[in-house]
């Protein structure tokens, strides 16, 4: 029984490599790739893509779009082209360090839940608190703690994601370990532990691969909240939130201040979203 469970488990794991992949590969899926890696990719070229400082102030404030600004000047005189293109860079580093380390937190919580009824207990009371402060109220407690910046930032999305990963790993650990492959496993002579790490997390953690596309999205919207009420990331370092907070009183007379970092946000968004939506499907379907 034991020699069979391992490659049961292993075929178990195989197909949902290919499921993602299928996932990936339907329009909605190359879509929300496409979007993203666009942004991404606008993001890493920056410096490419413009030149100028996206710190350095200048004479015109509030210029409209000319060959030397393609998309004008803030109020300050900066370019907005380059305060976009590096605001992108900012985000996406945010987000693609708070939601792994929220996921993994979240996850070794988890796990911690499936070792005793006790654990269990500690671990769902205190998932229960994390959620019982929405996004913003979490965001204020803990910059009033640590101030506004870039790692609280981080801190927040994180905390905001642990309990969210965490339950879906639970749910599948309680599911998982009671299959046959489970159960061979532990006739076999298997222990707790091993057959927890071994065999039931592999074939557990296709609700987290979706999950961490939603909270990316989600990410991206708690640091677009959190700078535009001033306690994201410290200027004059750009944000896509902090650029939008900045462009509200400017909306009558120079709407592009706004627009261009609207759509930036709203193109990762939808892009995040369509790839959670296509990994969802591939691994149901």
């Amino acid at each position: 029984m034991t020699v069979l469970s391992v490659p049961f488990a292993g075929a178990l794991r195989r197909p949902v490599r290919n499921r993602y992949a299928a996932g990936l590969l339907t329009w909605r899926g190359v879509g929300g790739l496409s979007l993203v890696g666009l942004v991404a990719l606008a993001g890493l070229l920056a410096p490419v893509l413009s030149g100028a400082d996206p710190n350095a102030q200048g004479p015109q404030a509030l210029a409209g779009p000319s060959g030397a600004h393609p998309l004008g000047t803030d109020d300050l005189g900066r370019d907005l082209l380059s305060r976009v293109l590096h605001g992108i860079g900012t985000d996406l580093t945010i987000v693609l360090t708070a939601v792994p380390a929220g996921a993994v937190a979240g996850a070794a919580l988890a796990l911690l839940a499936g070792a005793s009824r006790a654990a269990d207990l500690v671990v769902q009371r205190l998932f229960d608190l994390v959620l019982s402060f929405p996004g913003l109220i979490l965001g204020l407690a803990v910059t009033a703690v640590l101030g506004p910046g870039r790692w609280p930032v981080v801190i927040v999305i994180a905390l905001a994601e642990v309990p969210y990963f965490g339950r879906q790993l639970r749910a599948g650990l309680l599911v998982q370990r009671e299959r046959e492959y489970a159960l061979a496993a532990r006739v076999g002579g298997a222990g707790r532990a091993r057959v927890l790490l071994r065999h039931v997390l592999p074939n557990a953690v296709d609700p987290l691969v979706v999950q961490g596309a939603v909270a990316l999205s989600v990410g991206v919207f708690i640091e677009g909240a959190l700078s535009f009420l001033g306690l994201g990331v410290r200027p004059p370092e750009p944000t896509l939130g902090s650029l939008i907070s900045g462009a509200v009183a400017y909306l009558d007379t120079a709407p592009l201040l706004a627009a261009a970092p609207l759509a930036v946000t709203s193109a990762l968004v939808l892009g995040f979203t369509l790839i959670a939506e296509s990994l969802n499907r591939g691994v149901r379907g």
